[in-house]
């Protein structure tokens, strides 16, 4: 059985989970990270030097980096499977996605997220996170238009790109608080459809915390 080091509030550590649900694949997971600690400790530096979270346990295979697991998942586990294209130009074309991810995406999410959702309201800089904010609309501008004409965001099935894209997403429309969101009909008719999967709805649609 896989074992996944991580707290389940992480998105790094929910896209494994959904990926895992995606494959019907067997896990067991183990608190790690923030309140949880573990990633300090010798035991977790042995298998991921980083500290991060999650690590993955197959046997005696340990992996570390989120996007990595999940195509290392896919192509373990999955081959054949839609969530990860054999083709080299679909795959090439989702790979694209979870690099901009890593690269764009979530340093733009960190602060509006961290701000929104874990400072206290008292200690927030609003002016800063009305700026990041804006700065993070703009970049769901673009996959806003990548989603023009188009039930996911490559071909015409489910794969890692949309559930990479789809965790932030969750974030992007879970913040309570007053955001100044665009309307992005594609992307919310995108977010509709696949928050109905069920490894979305157990391990990504949860509170936000």
């Amino acid at each position: 059985m896989l074992t996944i080091w991580g707290r389940a509030n992480s998105v790094n550590v929910q896209k494994v989970l959904w990926c895992c649900d995606e494959l019907g694949l067997p896990f067991e997971r183990i608190d790690a990270g923030l309140q949880f600690g573990r990633n300090g400790e010798a035991e977790y530096l042995a298998m991921n030097p980083t500290g991060r979270i999650p690590t993955l346990v197959d046997s005696d295979f340990m992996l570390w980096e989120s996007n990595s697991i999940i195509r290392y998942l896919a192509m373990e586990y999955g081959q054949g499977a839609a969530l990860y294209p054999a083709d080299p130009k679909q795959r090439a074309s989702v790979d694209r996605w979870l690099d901009w991810t890593l690269s764009t995406l979530q340093p733009a999410e960190r602060p509006v997220f961290w701000g929104y959702v874990r400072t206290p309201a008292a200690q927030r800089d609003m002016t800063s996170l009305k700026a990041d904010a804006g700065t993070l609309a703009r970049l769901w501008h673009i996959i806003d238009r990548q989603l023009q004409g188009r039930e996911f965001l490559e071909t015409d099935d489910f794969t890692l790109a949309d559930l990479v894209l789809g965790a932030y997403a969750r974030r992007w429309y879970g913040i309570e608080e007053e955001l100044d969101r665009p309307t992005l009909p594609n992307v919310e008719r995108w977010y509709r459809r696949i928050s109905t999967r069920a490894g979305f709805h157990r391990y990504v649609g949860v509170p936000l915390s």
